[in-house]
């Protein structure tokens, strides 16, 4: 039992930014426009978070300037993809790439390093991670009760998921499908931004890159989840146990540190394929019944 509960513990902690992640991704995915930037977006959101909290030493101004600077990113995202009509997943990868090769500029403009750069407040990180990193999983899960109800429960969201289903019936009512896709990108960059504060806030550092491909793993865990925004948790919650059990085992597996490590994408990837043969399954049996 004492060795379950730092597990659950540090499972906690790797869902917040992939809760995040794959609430923000969820809106575009419903809407047809699959967002592969959310990498970028976690990662402008900790770079940005942490250089705001260095200099202020306030968590209340730096989470809202992670959020805004990747909603800024969003909109660039937005711009290129619908008004210039660049290929959606070409500019995604920029983003990728622009958040990355950027962070890497400023940080030696303003600290004089390309590495790891530390909060300056006297006050980081143990007032942050005792007691705020809960506070950030409430908060996600607040978000995702939220996605639920505008979703599905407002007429936001039912003409936001026409967009993918449905296009030609919003334009015919004069609704212009762009808008709401362009709302989905700036939903998405707020809600990775704030993820991306809690990974750098949380251990009171940035390094370069510390997105590490948790904005891949929240494009799978909203698959995962099926599309749906409770589904996320379980999904988010599957991985996240992977992980940190993964984390833990090195201490008392005698197994290859890499075999360990590649555990929890192990596990994903069986997840994947049941979930995928289970909806194979209820489709066939859907087809049955009309037959």
């Amino acid at each position: 039992m004492e060795s379950i509960i730092p597990v659950l513990k540090s499972s906690v902690t790797i869902m917040i930014p992939l809760l995040f992640a794959a609430a923000g991704g969820l809106f575009p995915a419903l809407a047809g426009t699959l967002n592969i930037a959310l990498e970028g977006l976690l990662l402008a959101g900790a770079f940005t978070s942490l250089v705001v909290f260095h200099f202020t030493g306030s968590v209340f101004l730096a989470v809202p300037a992670a959020a805004v600077s990747a909603v800024l990113l969003s909109l660039i995202h937005a711009f290129a993809a619908f008004k210039l009509r660049a290929n959606l997943f070409i500019t995604g990868l920029a983003v990728n790439l622009l958040a990355g090769g950027l962070s890497i500029v400023l940080l030696e403009k303003l600290f004089n390093t390309r590495g790891v750069v530390t909060a300056a407040s006297v006050l980081y990180p143990a007032a942050f991670h005792q007691q705020r990193g809960f506070h950030f999983f409430f908060l996600a899960l607040f978000f995702i009760f939220i996605s639920w109800l505008i979703l599905f429960k407002t007429p936001f969201g039912y003409r936001l998921r026409a967009c993918e289903k449905n296009e030609s019936a919003l334009i015919s009512l004069g609704i212009k499908p762009l808008y709401y896709q362009t709302l989905a990108f700036v939903i998405c960059g707020f809600l990775c931004g704030i993820g991306g504060s809690f990974m750098s806030l949380n251990l009171g550092v940035f390094v370069p890159g510390m997105s590490a491909g948790k904005g891949w793993i929240g494009l799978v865990i909203i698959f995962l989840g099926a599309r749906k925004p409770f589904g996320l948790i379980l999904a988010a919650f599957l991985f996240a146990l992977a992980e940190a059990f993964s984390n833990h085992a090195q201490g008392f597996w005698n197994l290859p540190a890499d075999f360990i490590l590649a555990l929890p994408y192990i596990c994903t990837l069986i997840a994947i394929i049941v979930v995928s043969f289970l909806s194979k399954v209820d489709i066939n049996k859907k087809h049955m019944l009309i037959k």
